[in-house]
């Protein structure tokens, strides 16, 4: 039996290097955004808002065109905290 993801961990690599961590509780919840934030605008240069969920107080905005890449990686509350 497959375990379930506990919550999924979003890696934003951004131009210049930049990377940001973005969390979502669901892949779906994660799918959403990104289908109906970020792929529509890829091309453009006008900023959309980035969920930052985890932090109480604080947004963010990015230009769709400056994320080079996106990994998702699930995370399991069982899991070990590697670094």
């Amino acid at each position: 039996m497959p375990r379930e993801a506990s919550e999924y961990a979003v890696h934003l690599f951004m131009e210049g290097g930049h990377k940001e961590e973005l969390r979502f509780k669901t892949v779906q919840e994660f799918q959403k955004w990104y289908s109906g934030e970020l792929v529509p605008k890829a091309d453009s240069g006008d900023f959309i808002s980035v969920p930052i969920k985890n932090i109480q107080g604080e947004y963010m905005v990015a230009r769709p065109r400056a994320i080079l890449a996106i990994r998702v990686e699930p995370v399991f509350a069982s899991s070990v905290e590697r670094y």
